[in-house]
């Protein structure tokens, strides 16, 4: 596909981009916008969607060795710095394939990969950096299970809406931001931010507990609202 202009590419994007209702705070108000941005960059630049999956699959991994390899204090903040970087192109990757027409399965399925992968990995990751820090066992274990949690959560948020009819998003702007603000916890995001805290032992070992047990009580109360949800049909 021809390179398009960054005005070109920016028009198409705003008739184009998604509805924000739903989904967390950050994502909605923070990483979009900024995935937008850099969607329009890389059409202009005539990359590819997949192009820019790989790279940040690429950024994740990188973050992630980071973490894993170097023990130094700066360490974590830079790993959440090239996490949050990824992310921005997990966002940037679908708006580009809007912008450029190229929307199918194959990107769809390349990507939920990508997500699928990286989000277990953040955790094991943790958990090797507890281990090399002398961290208690305990915040180790938490580490683990916090991975195999959001596996599951990942999973079964895409049976969910492969299995449940389509809910047109809510009209309500003020429900609407107040439930991003609810559901901010669960994004990536949150993760790294806490994350950049590690070199600080006690406020990170508050923090990353606090996370884990939301989790543990929302996606409860997921798995029991989308299992009623499934048997009604």
């Amino acid at each position: 596909m021809s390179r398009l202009s960054y005005e070109e590419a920016r028009r198409t994007l705003t008739s184009a981009r998604k509805a924000g209702a739903g989904v967390p705070a950050y994502l909605r108000w923070v990483n979009r916008p900024l995935g937008g941005q850099a969607a329009i960059l890389a059409a202009s630049w005539g990359w590819t969607p997949n192009g820019v999956t790989a790279l940040s699959a690429a950024l994740g991994a990188f973050g992630l060795g980071t973490l894993v390899i170097i023990t130094e204090s700066w360490a974590p903040p830079v790993a959440a710095l090239l996490l949050l970087a990824g992310y921005i192109l997990d966002s940037a990757d679908g708006q580009l394939a809007r912008i450029q027409g190229r929307g199918g399965p194959a990107g769809e399925w390349l990507d939920h990969v990508v997500d699928g992968v990286r989000a277990p990995l953040v955790h094991i990751a943790i958990a090797v950096a507890l281990v090399r820090a002398d961290a208690p066992a305990w915040l180790v274990v938490v580490a683990a299970l916090f991975s195999v949690l959001v596996s599951g959560w990942f999973l079964s948020q895409l049976l969910a809406e492969k299995l449940l009819p389509k809910v047109p998003p809510r009209s309500d702007a003020r429900r609407s931001a107040i439930e991003s603000f609810m559901k901010q916890p669960q994004d990536p995001s949150t993760t790294y931010l806490v994350l950049a805290l590690f070199p600080l032992a006690l406020p990170f070992a508050v923090a990353y507990t606090a996370l884990f047990a939301w989790h543990v009580l929302i996606f409860a109360a997921s798995l029991r609202r989308k299992f009623a949800q499934l048997r009604a049909l």
